[in-house]
């Protein structure tokens, strides 16, 4: 692929019958490592009912079995995982993958309240203390022979933690879409990846909040990236993949479809390549520099027209 905006793959993570069916996981990876895409990336969630594996041990194998591109997830709800554990499992990630890895985090669902957090042994009032406070353990553990820290949550006195990361320093992208999330950012991020759920004028007003921000830390906007994931089906149907959009919102996310009738219409692009192109040059012109091209099934299929017929239309 030449230069310009680069293009992402999701790791084939949601399986239905709950059986992981890794021969899929390996093609789509090898074939899209050979069509010229820059990096591939998995979800996270630990608890619910939508079958999506773990994303750490997803990215791990996808690791073995690929050799250039990055490797990503977005976003782990980072307040409900240890961070020390987390440390480790990424400069793990970062060496199995010879410096592809990109952690990223979020601050999870504080709306939701202790409904949420309280599964993972927290509450939702120290979601953002234990996210600001597990990133300076990371980071320390990656680049500090040892590590004294004195924390509301976490005690480490002369702590080592090897191998480090190959990359110096492991990149940290935040997700968010509030003001104060992308404040935050702006401050300590290394990138930002919007949501597949958000809407392309939302994101629009997100990534300009977010460079305004970038200029009040005086940060270099040319090192800081920022991507989104785009849902899409590739189809000369325009009707046909539309339908399997919704079908597939609809059991997803459904409190989102019941609040919003045209939710597929504002977030997803679909049809023919001339269509999804379409649907993808307002996202990039709202200032993604990297999307991350999400069919819903027929992956290999999928990403070899989006290869071959729709990303030429976007350089």
């Amino acid at each position: 692929m030449s230069a310009g905006p680069t293009f992402g793959i999701p790791v084939p993570q949601v399986f239905l019958d709950g059986r992981a069916d890794m021969e899929l996981v390996k093609r789509s990876l090898q074939r899209a490592e050979e069509l010229g895409y820059e990096s591939a990336w998995v979800q996270d969630q630990v608890a619910g009912d939508v079958p999506l594996h773990e994303s750490v041990s997803l990215l791990c194998y996808a690791a073995a079995v690929t050799d250039r591109m990055k490797l990503g997830v977005s976003v782990i709800v980072f307040p409900i995982r240890n961070a020390v554990q987390l440390a480790k499992s990424f400069s793990t990630l970062d060496n199995m993958s010879n410096g592809r890895a990109i952690l990223g985090i979020g601050l999870g669902p504080v709306f939701a309240g202790d409904n949420y957090f309280s599964y993972f042994g927290t509450r939702a009032n120290q979601a953002l203390r234990r996210f600001n406070e597990g990133l300076e353990i990371m980071r320390a553990l990656w680049s500090q022979e040892r590590v004294n820290i004195d924390g509301e949550f976490y005690t480490l006195k002369n702590t080592a933690m090897e191998p480090k990361p190959v990359q110096r320093p492991l990149p940290v992208w935040f997700g968010g879409q509030h003001p104060n999330a992308l404040h935050r950012a702006a401050r300590v991020a290394d990138g930002y990846m919007g949501a597949g759920p958000t809407t392309t004028p939302d994101f629009a007003l997100q990534v300009h909040q977010l460079r305004q921000f970038l200029e009040q830390e005086q940060r270099d906007p040319a090192t800081f990236p920022i991507s989104k994931r785009v849902y899409l089906g590739v189809d000369k149907d325009a009707k046909r993949a539309k339908r399997r959009l919704d079908e597939f919102f609809g059991a997803r996310y459904p409190w989102m479809v019941d609040a919003n009738p045209n939710f597929v219409a504002d977030i997803c692009a679909w049809g023919s390549p001339e269509q999804v192109a379409d649907g993808l040059r307002p996202v990039l012109d709202a200032g993604a520099e990297m999307i991350v091209l999400n069919p819903l099934s027929d992956y290999v299929e999928q990403m070899e027209v989006l290869a071959a017929e729709v990303i030429p239309l976007l350089r």
